[in-house]
């Protein structure tokens, strides 16, 4: 497991620098590198070569699309971290990117990974039909947009220091975490130009598997060490969010996300062997929080 997440994320990063290394250079090149490049661990890019093992895509091509995920994940790393969000002050265990080049400039910095995402999918290189990158295209932009990532960071901030039930709770965790991890299990059944009906499912997949690692990560929060994590932990209660862990306290949520768990590893069962990385992947999410 741990081999594949390593080889994935190395993968990803070479293909991210090489490709950063033909723009032509800007002022904006340095902070979005440090912003792409300070760790973590590609989980969204492993989903997508997992889910890809199914339906038998290319490696090549999956690495490639995992890339410009990673820029939209990177792009709201960036922004979730500014003093106007959370005011997160480190991140994997170094500053964050405001911290380190300023407020004004961390913000452009976000925009133009955001940008890039989309100029790596539309890349003539990504050999995919044009129909197919421009639904992958598409579903993308709405991942990152109003109604998934960006809205779902509004509602959390929104619903700070609020009673806020457990419904909205899943709807905000499901656009802020949820939609881009439904778009990676999604986007190998798109490609094999799949029947809507399974690209539904995969995407349901997805975004439940998005819920348990967003679920895993507060739990991280409430209990994890700050070295580990990589950042402060303890602040979702410190700064009222509204979080599961806050409407049914710590031992509920750990049932909760166990079930979550149990939901998407039967929905994958009939896939056999094929779902042996999917399987262990899912394991792996939930066992950072333990």
């Amino acid at each position: 497991m741990l081999n594949d997440l390593n080889k994935i994320a190395k993968d990803t990063n070479f293909f991210l620098k090489k490709y950063l290394r033909k723009q032509k250079y800007s002022g904006l090149i340095s902070p979005m590198n440090y912003g792409l490049f300070s760790g973590g661990k590609k989980i969204r890019s492993k989903i997508l070569v997992d889910v890809g093992k199914i339906f038998n895509i290319s490696y090549k091509k999956l690495i490639t699309i995992g890339a410009a995920v990673e820029c939209i994940h990177a792009y709201t790393l960036i922004h979730d971290d500014l003093p106007c969000m959370d005011n997160d002050l480190t991140r994997r265990g170094k500053p964050s990117t405001h911290v380190k080049f300023g407020e004004a400039t961390a913000v452009l910095a976000g925009n133009s990974l955001l940008t890039l995402a989309f100029e790596i999918l539309s890349d003539k290189k990504l050999n995919i039909k044009e129909k197919t990158k421009n639904i992958l295209i598409d579903k993308l932009s709405r991942c990152a947009g109003h109604t998934g990532i960006a809205g779902g960071q509004f509602l959390d901030l929104d619903f700070e220091k609020k009673n806020i039930p457990f419904k909205k709770i899943i709807d905000m965790q499901l656009k802020k975490t949820g939609k881009l991890f439904g778009y990676c299990s999604s986007v190998p059944a798109i490609i094999k130009n799949d029947n809507v009906k399974k690209i539904n499912t995969f995407e349901a997949i997805g975004s439940d598997l998005g819920l348990l690692f967003q679920i895993s990560d507060d739990l991280i929060d409430y209990k994890g060490d700050s070295i580990k994590a990589g950042k402060k932990t303890k602040k979702d209660n410190k700064l009222g969010k509204a979080t599961l862990i806050s409407l049914l306290g710590y031992k509920k949520t750990v049932i909760y996300s166990e079930k979550l768990r149990k939901k998407i590893q039967k929905k994958i069962m009939k896939y056999g062997q094929r779902s042996k990385n999917l399987s262990e992947t899912i394991n792996y999410i939930l066992k950072r929080s333990k």
